[in-house]
């Protein structure tokens, strides 16, 4: 077919948003995951509804994606459906990838919210999300850091305490023997004596800084 002067051959990398949204609407992971894969090729205005929408899908895995998804292609709308899911989602899996993507909008932004959920959500995975996506923030206060790390190594879960310790570890080696450095210092000494053998090698590990 002949094309005017006007007329532009379809982009390859385009993806069909209607078929893309037919797809993600069906909830059915084996349609939807691959969809919402695709909206990496579309602008924020056409990608974020389309996540939004697979936020709202029945399966655990296509709303976790979505979540993701929404980390990357960034608006207001996103940010508010991000806040909601962490805050009201009944699976921890989308609570946690939900945390994570608040952190792409940036660390002073999120750290209320993130910090206010790690408190009162007791998923260890929700909670180990948001210390391993603050903790590779290279502009992040180390006092929040600190305040995060207390909170974790009084968990009932050994996975969440190692991350607490080992953030500990950290804040030693890079903040010295005063201050934060010393107040994370005095928080991994009782840890030697942790019920946990994982927590007791983070502590050891940090204390030998």
């Amino acid at each position: 077919m002949t094309q005017t002067p006007d007329s532009q051959p379809p982009d390859p990398q385009q993806p069909d948003l209607e078929s893309l949204r037919k797809a993600i609407a069906s909830g059915d992971p084996v349609r939807a995951m691959p969809a919402l894969t695709q909206l990496r090729f579309c602008t924020e205005e056409d990608a974020v509804p389309l996540l939004v929408l697979g936020t709202q899908q029945q399966p655990f895995l296509v709303r976790s994606l979505s979540c993701s998804g929404l980390g990357y292609k960034r608006n207001e709308a996103g940010w508010e459906v991000l806040t909601r899911l962490l805050q009201q989602d009944s699976d921890p899996n989308v609570r946690a990838e939900a945390a994570n993507a608040m952190v792409s909008y940036g660390v002073v932004r999120s750290w209320e919210l993130l910090k206010n959920a790690f408190a009162v959500d007791q998923a260890w995975l929700v909670r180990c999300s948001i210390l391993s996506a603050l903790a590779e923030q290279p502009d992040i206060d180390p006092t929040w850091l600190l305040e995060l790390s207390r909170l974790a190594i009084e968990d009932g879960d050994g996975t969440v305490r190692v991350s607490g310790a080992e953030i500990l570890g950290r804040l030693v080696r890079e903040q010295g023997a005063a201050g934060v450095g010393g107040t994370a210092r005095s928080l991994l000494q009782p840890l030697q004596q942790d019920v946990d053998h994982r927590v007791v090698a983070a502590a050891l590990n940090g204390l030998q800084s």
